[in-house]
């Protein structure tokens, strides 16, 4: 559809592999792009690249809000992805300039992360029954290693068995940007691991260590329905998702004093001002203690 942009492929395949991005990112990129030629041959003929301006871009971004309504959020996703786009084509030599540099993102109100409570996954882990078929100790593995470690889907989903160091006790996690990082396990978890893949059905046709009844590796889709249906029976948070888990792993060890700086490194942040959020849960909760408790709160 959009033959007249043969960047846009140039650019896909740069993120996918050498930057190395996530598919879930990748798919974001192209679906962005696409969104954004298709508007340029909606309005504008099929614009050539080195000829878009900032005010073109700036009049697709308010259609976007005015008559798709898409949050602040969506957008800077967007601007984000045009930006990424336009280095790329000024590294490659196809655009002297980019018309991104002037846009300004619209501010986002910025919003605790959601998590489970620690009394919700002491339940999900001492009370709820799983199936003992592969199925049923699939999920309760990929729940508590979520919960354990802080890990993306997409990290656990590409988690390989020789990831796994069973005599240091922790697991090496390729991340974003390929960066790797070392999370350990504790005792629990180790035995738990081990026994899993000990018990994987024959043949095990892929290396990852989570797979289905054939062996074969679980989709991220696979993964979410499980995790959504099992944290469904001990909590009515309104989102119920993997990276729920994520913010619940980093939310427990900061109310719990862990410190930032640690945490920092366990969920694979590449600035500590992604991780202070975390601190932001912590401080409601001591608000809530007191609430609660002071006579003259």
């Amino acid at each position: 559809m959009f033959a007249q942009y043969p960047p846009k492929e140039s650019f896909l395949n740069y993120v996918r592999f050498e930057k190395r991005y996530s598919q879930h990112t990748v798919i974001a990129y192209e679906n962005d792009l696409n969104s954004f030629f298709e508007f340029l041959v909606k309005e504008y003929n099929g614009l050539s690249v080195e000829n878009i301006t900032a005010s073109i871009v700036r009049s697709w971004l308010a259609e976007l809000k005015e008559k798709e309504g898409l949050s602040s959020r969506s957008i800077n996703r967007k601007i984000s992805t045009l930006k990424s786009f336009f280095k790329f084509l000024m590294r490659e030599g196809i655009v002297e300039t980019t018309p991104m540099s002037i846009i300004a993102a619209p501010k986002i109100n910025k919003r605790l992360p959601a998590y489970v409570e620690e009394k919700d996954m002491q339940t999900l882990f001492e009370y709820v029954e799983f199936s003992d078929n592969w199925k049923g100790v699939t999920e309760k593995m990929i729940l508590q290693l979520f919960y354990v470690t802080g890990m993306r889907i997409s990290e656990l989903i590409n988690l390989k068995t020789d990831q796994f160091d069973v005599e240091y006790s922790n697991i090496k996690v390729l991340g974003k940007g390929n960066k790797e990082r070392i999370i350990p396990l504790n005792p629990v978890t180790k035995n738990a691991l081990l026994r899993y893949i000990a018990s994987r059905p024959e043949p095990a046709i892929d290396k990852n260590i989570f797979i289905n009844e054939k062996g074969k590796a679980l989709y991220a889709r696979q993964v979410y329905t499980m995790v959504k249906k099992n944290l469904a029976l001990v909590t009515t948070a309104e989102k119920k998702s993997p990276h729920i888990l994520r913010h619940s792993f980093a939310t427990h060890l900061t109310n719990n004093g862990a410190d930032l700086n640690a945490v920092k490194e366990l969920l694979g942040h590449s600035s500590l001002a992604a991780t202070q959020v975390y601190t932001h849960n912590s401080i409601a909760k001591l608000k809530e203690v007191f609430k609660k408790a002071h006579p003259k709160a």
